[in-house]
């Protein structure tokens, strides 16, 4: 069957997450996803697989998808049928067709998430579903310097919540980049620019926790290199709220 691949951007907010839950699990991204695809193939069902398996709350401006359909669709108009039927929280950016072998998850080289966290006393409402929030300053030239303890090849375990059923937590990370806004609510927000060759389960919003106590004073920069060669996730500080956290891109070799 002809096979394809789609980039999708999304509102997580009003889902469980990008993966299909069972039966009473609510609506996630894939099953709507699965959903569309099974009326453009006049009911036969249709599975698709993900780059990242994003929670609940996360939202995407990069996630790619792969499946095989029964129908030969030209791209274009496979897209535009799909945002014919999607709820407006969910849209097909491109579609193209997939090369022999192409698989969402399995064949990426790497990810790029960014978190955009507000700081300070107040939550500016309109906020509320795109940056997480606490309510203090944050020292910047600390937080900055948390964020080098993650770069390089080394051992996450410290940072990986349980549930992921992975091999190996060993992950490679490429860029650890913080910088600083002003968006009009007294304090700078905070943005996270990641980009590794995995992640584990919330391992970034962990790493986002990590750079909240360096940067209110709750962990020293030595304290959380300790905690990361600890291998333990009870030495770590609690990961942030999901709803700060986007899929920007996901890298193929092609």
């Amino acid at each position: 069957m002809p096979a394809y691949r789609i980039t999708l951007a999304y509102d997580g907010g009003p889902f469980h997450g990008w993966q299909r839950q069972g039966a009473g699990g609510g609506a996630t991204v894939q099953l709507v996803l699965e959903e569309a695809l099974s009326r453009l193939s006049r009911g036969a069902p249709v599975t698709v697989a993900g780059a990242g398996r994003t929670d609940a709350g996360v939202h995407a401006l990069g996630q790619v998808a792969s499946f095989e359909l029964p129908a030969d669709l030209e791209p274009g108009a496979l897209a535009g049928a799909l945002n014919g039927i999607l709820p407006g929280e969910v849209r097909v950016l491109e579609a193209a067709r997939a090369p022999e072998g192409f698989h969402a998850r399995r064949s990426a080289l790497g990810k790029h998430y960014r978190y955009v966290l507000d700081t300070g006393p107040l939550r500016l409402p309109t906020r509320r579903r795109l940056a997480g929030h606490v309510r203090f300053r944050l020292d910047q030239p600390r937080v900055r310097e948390a964020a080098l303890l993650y770069l390089g090849r080394q051992d996450f375990a410290s940072l990986a919540s349980s549930g992921g059923g992975v091999k190996t937590t060993v992950r490679t990370v490429r860029r650890s980049d913080v910088s600083f806004d002003d968006v009009g609510a007294g304090s700078p927000s905070l943005t996270y620019d990641v980009e590794a060759d995995g992640f584990l389960r919330k391992m970034v919003r962990s790493m986002v926790g990590g750079l909240v106590a360096a940067g209110r004073g709750a962990s020293s920069i030595d304290g959380l290199r300790r905690a990361l060669e600890a291998r333990d996730r009870r030495a770590w500080p609690a990961p942030v709220e999901p709803c700060g956290l986007t899929l920007v891109s996901v890298r193929y070799p092609c």
